[in-house]
């Protein structure tokens, strides 16, 4: 069995083959259908070096040494994620409530991918997918068309390896507008990853949808916490593939009374610090000209960033950050930076930065993410009880809202930020929202409680 190159077919003609793909392994076992996700993940792994290399060569956007690390860690994490968990057949039975659980696939899966993850989100997608026995279709970014039609490549490779059907996993090679909306209306299921006019029209499409909000993930640091170790995790999360990262921390909010320490700190992590209200200016007028994201700071190197703004940083320097007085939309920098850009705020009581937290997440990222450095467990809850997002990360680089070996979230390239994001799912994407779960329910006594009314 071979591997078609070209294929200019029709959606409707991509939806046919993927439902013969489908019905090639209905009757898989759950043995079968793990070996194809571990020979998926297997192929990127393998393949993390050149992906990343061509991303970054088509798109112009991050940094290579970090798609890599972000190669190999989704499909590590990914693919560990699933390992042992049931997706076919009886999943369990419940004696006590009289019932039996049965995994059905949901059919075909039409996946819109961003030009910013253009290998994770087709991989993250599509072992989900494959793990549920379902086919899926993938419509890149036309930015990232090159990158993400050799992963699919890669990985329909991994499947007829092992003797599976090619077209379980399929792309459109030549992406437009008007081809994904076809997509999504013909697919079973939407996977939608992009921005909010995406998403809309992925819930537009009569067909069940899974959206993700944009990230603007806010961070805190805490009085107890040791400021070296904060600087030390919030560079990792603000540097991360220059920042185009959704869970890539935005802010970091600090006491008033740790600024030097924190400054020095963050210094000696390579961060540019910038307070000078007329370089700040500078630097907010090239990122956000005219109010809105400038595309040519999507991504780029701080270096980069800088010297558009007419300013000089290092050469190794990994993030910038700038000092801000105003909250919410009194800062433009309070929005999305898909760059490696930080801001940083003071504050006197907790309560009260937890409030500048929320004000800039109902700007914009509601219902994504946060973090906190902290080891007060009083302030961990009531950050959680406060803030209108999905994760609140702690104590980790806040990229980790992703999924990570050393936290329980699940490992994911499609992070669910609920209704706050006008999401339908305040989780990470997994493959348990890619099965139909039949409930068969047994005879059982009475359960109405006796003399209710009384």
């Amino acid at each position: 069995m071979a591997v078609e190159e070209k294929q200019a077919v029709s959606i409707e003609e991509m939806v046919v083959k993927a439902r013969r793909a489908m019905a090639e392994i209905h009757d898989y076992s759950q043995e079968q259908v793990d070996a194809l996700t571990k020979v998926i993940a297997k192929a990127i792994f393998d393949n993390a070096e050149p992906l990343a290399k061509l991303a970054q060569a088509e798109t112009g956007l991050g940094r290579v040494d970090h798609k890599i690390n972000k190669n190999i860690g989704m499909a590590t994490n990914i693919y560990s994620s699933l390992v042992g968990k049931k997706s076919v057949g009886v999943l369990r039975e419940i004696p006590e409530a009289g019932l039996i659980e049965i995994a059905h696939p949901m059919g075909v899966v039409g996946s819109v991918t961003p030009t910013t993850n253009p290998t994770i989100t087709p991989l993250g997608n599509g072992l989900m997918a494959i793990k549920g026995r379902n086919a899926m279709i993938v419509s890149p970014h036309p930015r990232s068309k090159k990158t993400t039609t050799e992963t699919l490549r890669l990985m329909r490779e991994a499947l007829v390896s092992v003797a599976a059907p090619a077209d379980l996993l399929q792309v459109i090679e030549e992406p437009n507008i008007e081809l994904s909306q076809e997509l999504m209306k013909k697919s079973d299921v939407i996977v939608a990853t992009g921005g909010p006019g995406l998403v809309k029209s992925a819930y537009s499409s009569g067909k069940p949808a899974f959206g993700v909000g944009p990230g603007n993930v806010q961070a805190i640091l805490d009085r107890d916490f040791d400021v070296a170790t904060a600087a030390e995790l919030t560079v990792v999360g603000r540097s991360f593939d220059n920042g185009i990262v959704c869970a890539c921390q935005q802010s970091l909010f600090y006491p008033a009374e740790k600024e030097a320490e924190l400054f020095t700190a963050l210094e000696n992590q390579k961060t540019a610090i910038f307070t000078d209200e007329a370089e700040v200016s500078r630097l907010r007028e090239i990122i956000f000209p005219a109010g809105r994201t400038n595309p040519d700071m999507i991504g780029q190197y701080p270096e980069v960033i800088a010297k558009a703004a007419g300013l000089l940083v290092p050469k190794d320097t990994e993030i910038i950050a700038v000092k801000v007085a105003g909250i919410g939309s009194a800062e433009l920098f309070n929005k999305e930076k898909m760059c490696p850009v930080l801001v940083m705020k003071s504050y006197e009581a907790f309560e009260d930065v937890v409030e500048y937290a929320k004000a800039n997440l109902l700007l914009e990222g509601a219902g994504h993410s946060a973090g906190l450095f902290s080891n007060n467990q009083e302030h961990i809850v009531y950050t959680g009880l406060t803030l209108p997002v999905s994760r609140v990360v702690v104590n980790q680089p806040t990229i980790d809202a992703g999924g990570s070996p050393t936290n329980g979230l699940n490992p994911t390239s499609s992070l669910g930020c609920g209704s706050w994001g006008n999401n339908i799912i305040s989780e990470n994407l997994t493959y348990r929202h890619l099965i139909n779960v039949q409930r068969v329910a047994l005879p059982l006594a009475s359960q109405v409680v006796d003399n209710l009314w009384e």
